[in-house]
C-alpha cells in the first residue's frame, strides 16, 4: 500500500501544505455568527462549516502502524489508508455511508447528523431540539432525491443514536432492494443527487456552498469527498470522508466540521469540531505512547 515504509517514508503533497491556510478558533466562530444571521434571514436552512489543524507526528511515525490503530480502535467505522503520487497520503474512519449496493443488490443510504459525546448507556441520550431537527434536514433531503428519481419503494429505520468512536450522532437507514424494484442505476444516480450531502455542504445546496466557499477560509482538499472499494465481488460501498488527517512529512491535517442551524452557538460548534478531532487525535496520542 506505501511504497518505502521500512524507510518510513509516505507520499506528500508539499504544494498544498506550504499553500494550506489554518482556521484559527477566531475564524471559525465568526463565520459560525455570520451563518446563524444568514439562516435567521431565510438565505438557507443550514451549512456545513469546517476547519482544519496541524497534529505533529510521533517520532518514528509508521502510517501502516496507524491503520491497525484505527482498526482496533473503531471496529465500527470504515478505516481508510490510501497513498498516492502527487496527491499525497490520506487516513480516516468514517462512520458515514454515502452510498452502497451489496452482493444482494440491496442499496443503501443513511441520513447521519447530530453530535454529542458518547455516554455510558446509549439509552441515556437526550438530544436538543437542534441535532433533532438537523438530522431530520438530511432525511428529508434524501427523501426528496428519492422523489426526483420517483422511487416509492424503500424502508426507512431511525432516528436512531449510534456511537462512532468518542461521539454519538442521529442515524436513519436507508434501503431499496434491486431485485424487487428494477433500478439497476439507481447507485450512481443517487451518488449524483447525494454529492455533497447536507451533512458535509448545508441546505438548500447551492446557497449553502457559496457561503462556505465565501466565508470558511481554508482548502478541504479531499475533506468531506467520498472513498470506498467498488467493482468487487461484494458490490460497490463509498464512504463520506469524515473523521480524517491528511499526513505531511512531521504533521498532520485534522479536520472536521460541525452542522449550523438558526440554533446554533459559535463557541459549542468549535468545541463540535475538537471533540470530532479527537478520533484521528486519538490514533496518534496511542502511537506516542
Amino acid at each position: 500500500m506505501l511504497e518505502a515504509e521500512n524507510q518510513n517514508s509516505w507520499y506528500t503533497d508539499a504544494v498544498a501544505a506550504q499553500s494550506q491556510h489554518y482556521q484559527t478558533e477566531q475564524g471559525f466562530t465568526t463565520a459560525v455568527a455570520k451563518a446563524v444571521k444568514a439562516i435567521q434571514a431565510e438565505e438557507m436552512e443550514k451549512v456545513v462549516l469546517s476547519r482544519n489543524k496541524l497534529e505533529p507526528l510521533p517520532p518514528h511515525f509508521s502510517p501502516t502502524a496507524a491503520f491497525e490503530t484505527m482498526a482496533a480502535a473503531y471496529p465500527r467505522a470504515f478505516i481508510s489508508l490510501v497513498a498516492i503520487p502527487g496527491v499525497g497520503t490520506w487516513m480516516g474512519a468514517s462512520p458515514e455511508v454515502l452510498v452502497s449496493v451489496n452482493e444482494q443488490q440491496v442499496f443503501h443510504t443513511i441520513a447521519l447528523a447530530g453530535t454529542q459525546q458518547a455516554v455510558e448507556n446509549v439509552a441515556d441520550a437526550i438530544w436538543r431540539q437542534k441535532e433533532i431537527e438537523e438530522q431530520a434536514m438530511v432525511e428529508r433531503y434524501i427523501l426528496s432525491c428519492f422523489k426526483k428519481l420517483r422511487l416509492r419503494e424503500y424502508t426507512e429505520v431511525g432516528p436512531r443514536t449510534i456511537v462512532a468512536g468518542n461521539l454519538m450522532h442521529l442515524r436513519t437507514d436507508f434501503k431499496v432492494n434491486l431485485k424487487e424494484v428494477h433500478f439497476p442505476t439507481l447507485g450512481t444516480d443517487m451518488l449524483e443527487l447525494l454529492h455533497p450531502t447536507s451533512a458535509v455542504c448545508g441546505l438548500p445546496k447551492l446557497p449553502a456552498l457559496q457561503f462556505i466557499l465565501a466565508h470558511e477560509g481554508y482548502d478541504r482538499s479531499y475533506y468531506s469527498g467520498y472513498l470506498g472499494p467498488v467493482g468487487s465481488a461484494e458490490g460497490a460501498h463509498l464512504y463520506v470522508n469524515l473523521r480524517c488527517m491528511e499526513l505531511l512529512e512531521q504533521e498532520a491535517i485534522l479536520y472536521a466540521g460541525a452542522g449550523i442551524t438558526a440554533e446554533s452557538d459559535p463557541q459549542k460548534e468549535w468545541q463540535e469540531t475538537e471533540h470530532k478531532m479527537q478520533t484521528m487525535r486519538k490514533v496518534l496520542l496511542i502511537l506516542n505512547d
